[in-house]
């Protein structure tokens, strides 16, 4: 195998791993110890399994940014002719080390299987290896590949589910350890869920969708129904971006570089927001939503959650007639109006005493808990009355207490 003939992954050369079993191959490197020792160290870091020269080939050949993803990310899924025959070839050179078994090459019988520490728990990564499992040609192979990046992209944009921007790069940073919650985990509220599915799931098959403001009391599981709708679509190429308030700003930079992922769809989340009445960020938003000079990409929503209908504060004194601003009334308008610039407004109003004894009822019930009507009654409403009165998050509590001091004592 010479990994120099190879068109679209010529920096596989550059690995220093794939270097030394090439030479071990061709009987340059007799080291064979070292090779096996960066394999197992490589296995251990990535949480790899099974045949290790196999599974660091896939995930290096997943992970590795080439001009082939490149392509599929840039024309929304497509690759040209031409460049799907490299393709073709190089993972027809490359099929020969998949299908190398460790032990042959580097006297190292436990590479063959390998049982790490720590399994990669990567949606993505496994489902590709699966894949790849019942792929039969070098083409099949290739297009498990090119479907890979299809769907879920290369290097970090297939490993996360949801980024935050770093503002001093101009970067998107994956989130490792965003909440793996599911919609139907979410007790109650079965209208707001509804109503922010189909939109999300309009979004994602490139139907007309609307930017979502999420308005209600406190507590009540608005951050937590856009988390598990992106959790929803994770596999259908849906990613979230989380910004603050302060990095408006940079959304028209955001923008761009989300526009140059145009085989994903991204949900730019703003949580908690509201803006104080010298605060100017609004401005930005505002211009993100209605276009601004520079088109909003087809494949960004935004989505905002918010204790309060008008996201901008606003006192008496604004009201006032001594204020000098001639032209007052419109001042008025472009502040209250933000939120009528989202398309789709969902309300969460604080439940109702029996909708909060349903709500820790279902949550106990997850737990395999289930109590009487009059102990839920008894227990959970004194809960609720020494804390901050009826909502999602209070139930929530109630229910890790019960579990950490009550229950099985």
């Amino acid at each position: 195998m010479d990994l120099h003939n190879l068109l679209v992954f010529q920096d596989l050369f550059n690995d220093d791993i794939f270097r030394d079993i090439e030479k071990t191959i061709s009987r340059e490197n007799l080291n064979k110890g070292a090779v096996a020792a960066k394999l197992i160290n490589k296995a251990e870091q990535l949480g790899l399994s099974g045949n290790i020269i196999r599974s660091y080939m896939i995930y290096t050949v997943a992970h590795q940014s080439n001009c082939v993803s490149y392509a599929v990310e840039k024309s929304g899924g497509k690759i040209g002719k031409s460049l799907y025959q490299a393709f073709c070839h190089d993972i027809e050179l490359i099929e020969k080390l998949l299908l190398l078994k460790p032990s042959l090459l580097l006297d190292c019988d436990l590479l063959d299987d390998y049982e790490p520490t720590n399994i990669n728990q990567s949606t993505a990564f496994n489902l590709l290896v699966e894949n790849l499992d019942k792929a039969q040609t070098s083409k099949d192979k290739a297009d498990v590949f090119i479907n890979y990046y299809r769907t879920f992209g290369s290097g970090d944009m297939a490993d996360y589910r949801a980024f935050r921007w770093d503002s001093d790069e101009d970067s998107l940073v994956g989130i490792k350890h965003f909440e793996t919650m599911k919609l139907q985990d979410l007790i109650g509220y079965e209208y707001q869920k509804q109503e922010l599915l189909a939109n999300t799931k309009a979004f994602v098959e490139d139907k007309p969708a609307n930017n979502v403001l999420l308005v209600g009391a406190r507590g009540t599981g608005k951050s937590s129904g856009v988390k598990a709708v992106v959790n929803s679509f994770f596999d259908k190429g849906l990613r979230l971006v989380q910004l603050t308030k302060e990095q408006l700003i940079d959304l028209p930079v955001i923008m761009e570089r989300l526009r140059d992922f145009s085989s994903k769809k991204f949900i730019i989340f703003l949580d908690d927001l509201s803006f104080e009445e010298f605060e100017v960020e609004y401005k930005y938003l505002k211009s993100a939503i209605e276009g601004g000079a520079s088109a909003k990409p087809e494949n960004v929503l935004i989505y905002a959650t918010s204790n309060r209908r008008h996201l901008i504060k606003e006192s008496y004194k604004d009201r006032g007639a001594n204020d000098d601003d001639m032209h007052r009334s419109d001042t008025l308008n472009e502040t209250i109006s933000l939120s009528d610039r989202f398309g789709l407004i969902i309300y969460y109003m604080a439940p109702n005493q029996q909708e909060y004894l349903d709500i820790v009822d279902g949550l106990l019930k997850q737990h395999g808990i289930e109590l009487s009507k009059e102990e839920l009654r008894v227990k959970a409403g004194a809960w609720e009355k020494e804390h901050s009165g009826r909502s999602g998050r209070i139930a929530q509590q109630f229910v890790t207490h019960y579990l950490g001091q009550v229950y099985n004592k």
